[in-house]
């Protein structure tokens, strides 16, 4: 099961029952996409912040709470057959879910810039490690934004098929580096005395979940495929709450033992050598390639009149800003910030899955849904400065703000009638 090759014959429509695949087929694909360096970085600073136990616990529970999402979201892509865009224009208008894609798209060209800035690392370190590569840090990510962006236009299929080798052996290489670092050092489970990135148990929880949110959010893309509602719950046990915790503890070890979080440098100083480095950079250019072309599909379906090929371009540029302007060392807000804004897009179209479109009527479509664009635009205005006052209702913002929209998005469905009901109210004479 490709994406590639499948979502765009049925980009606008219900995908047929014949090409659904059993559940666990896309726990596969969720899980071994978690093992990326973004992840990785995650759980290093985490584990350096808060020790060894507690980080663990964060991702015990952020694996729960990414399956309680995803098990939502997949129910609604199974029982509809659409994709993300279209349960998104379905609440939010067309319109109102053009501007959602914007946002989504901009979130793609940052995760660019995340990963490119890990490439610019990995020419560094294999520079240091004597291999004689003329350049600095600006030098590769200029030229490695430039290499993905084309073979993201030319080569999107071959690159595909590759992700699904490159990353999972990147979990290969974790593991091995994890068992000599740790062989090579004593490990002291305590937090570090000075950790690169000081956070609260609820900020390590919330950039732990807001950082798979967008893949949460987006899971219809992938879940719509699965056979059956069982199949979907399946599936999501079998993926967020095994993957966060391995990685966690793979990620926090190697962290502890070394105090090191720049994998590319673990990678070279403990002896692995141009074959692993390799694979590293495989990763991050089929995961790069893979978020250009989510956000040029997305753009794509939103701005029709415009050549696909641009959105690429497009975000190549502003990825590449993105990591020269050092994205990188603001990677924990960064995955805050996505904690507040992506999960109250996945719980109004959630609710609306399981409240307001219960008929298989199907409806004019609607320039833009005000009500949920209210709720979405609400909840970032009340929860993004409570954030950055340190105000949170449950410890973790990311919990906050889908609390909120939910229960905001409940109260203006009671209050104002569902979009069914408004809609049939404008047709009545």
């Amino acid at each position: 099961m490709s994406a590639s090759d499948t979502d765009s014959d049925f980009a606008s429509a219900p995908l047929p029952e014949s090409m659904t695949v059993p559940g666990w087929r896309v726990a596969l694909i969720i899980a071994s996409f978690t093992f990326a360096l973004p992840g990785f970085l995650n759980g290093a600073q985490t584990g350096l912040a808060l020790g060894f136990g507690k980080a663990v616990l964060a991702a015990l529970l952020a694996g729960i709470i990414l399956c309680a999402g995803a098990c939502l979201t997949a129910i609604i892509s199974v029982r509809t057959r659409l994709t993300t865009y279209l349960l998104v224009q379905r609440s939010f208008g067309m319109r109102g879910a053009a501007l959602v894609n914007l946002v989504i798209a901009i979130i793609h060209f940052c995760w660019f810039g995340v990963n490119v800035s890990f490439f610019g690392d990995a020419m560094v370190a294999a520079q240091d490690a004597g291999y004689g590569l003329p350049g600095n840090f600006s030098i590769f990510v200029i030229c490695g934004s430039i290499m993905i962006t084309i073979s993201t236009i030319f080569g999107f299929k071959t690159l595909d098929r590759l992700a699904m080798v490159a990353v999972p052996l990147v979990g290969v290489i974790l593991v091995a580096v994890c068992i000599k670092s740790v062989g090579s050092n004593p490990v002291d489970l305590a937090p570090a005395a000075e950790p690169p990135v000081p956070m609260s148990f609820g900020i390590a929880l919330s950039a732990l979940v807001g950082g798979n949110m967008l893949t949460v959010a987006a899971m219809p893309d992938l879940s719509r495929f699965i056979r059956t509602e069982r199949g979907a719950l399946v599936g999501m046990a079998l993926s967020f709450p095994l993957a966060s915790p391995v990685l966690m503890v793979i990620s926090a070890l190697i962290a502890l033992s070394t105090l090191n979080t720049d994998i590319m440098q673990l990678v070279t100083g403990l002896g692995f050598g141009a074959p692993a480095l390799v694979m590293l950079l495989l990763s991050v250019w089929t995961i790069n390639a893979l978020n250009l072309y989510s956000a040029s599909l997305s753009m794509a379906a939103t701005f029709p009149g415009v050549p696909q090929w641009v959105y690429v371009v497009g975000g190549g540029v502003v990825g590449c800003i993105f990591a020269l302007m050092g994205i990188i060392n603001y990677f924990i807000p960064f995955l805050v910030t996505l904690g507040l804004i992506i999960p109250p897009i996945a719980a109004i179209y959630v609710i609306d899955g399981f409240m307001a479109f219960r008929s298989d009527t199907q409806l004019p479509p609607v320039a833009i849904r005000w009500q949920a664009i209210a709720v979405w635009l609400f909840s970032l205005a009340v929860t993004m400065p409570a954030t950055s006052f340190g105000l949170t209702l449950t410890t973790v913002p990311a919990l906050d703000a889908t609390l909120l929209a939910a229960a905001a998005y409940l109260a203006m469905l009671y209050f104002a009638g569902t979009p069914e009901e408004q809609d049939t109210q404008q047709d009545t004479p």
